[in-house]
């Protein structure tokens, strides 16, 4: 059974950082696009970064500049670093990892608050 664990969330202050992980358990095959999405409230769930077997990546124009999404295929981990946070950046974060199914983990909340 596959799991995706989620981790690094919390309350911050604008202007601060943090640094989100998911990593994935079991047999999810071979790995190739990794991404985090976020959903704040009353709105979509939307794609912040993604980042590919080659190594390239894409942002959200929102957030690009100040996040840093990265992966470490031999723990199955993918990671997003967020630095410069806003208030607009309050959101449950999610990860999506594209193995032998599309998996998703279960969330993260980063707040963004003075």
């Amino acid at each position: 059974q596959v799991q995706l664990v989620e981790s690094g969330g919390g309350l911050v202050q604008p202007g601060g950082s943090l640094n989100l992980s998911c990593a994935a358990s079991g047999s999810i095959g071979s790995i190739n696009a990794m991404a985090w999405y976020r959903q704040a409230p009353e709105k979509q769930r939307e794609l912040v970064a993604r980042i590919f077997s080659s190594g390239s990546a894409n942002y959200a124009d929102s957030v690009k500049g100040r996040f840093t999404i990265s992966r470490d295929n031999a723990k199955k981990t993918v990671y997003l670093q967020m630095n410069s946070l806003k208030p607009e950046d309050t959101a449950v974060y999610y990860c999506r990892i594209w193995g032998l199914q599309d998996y998703w983990g279960q969330g993260t909340q980063v707040t963004v608050s003075s």
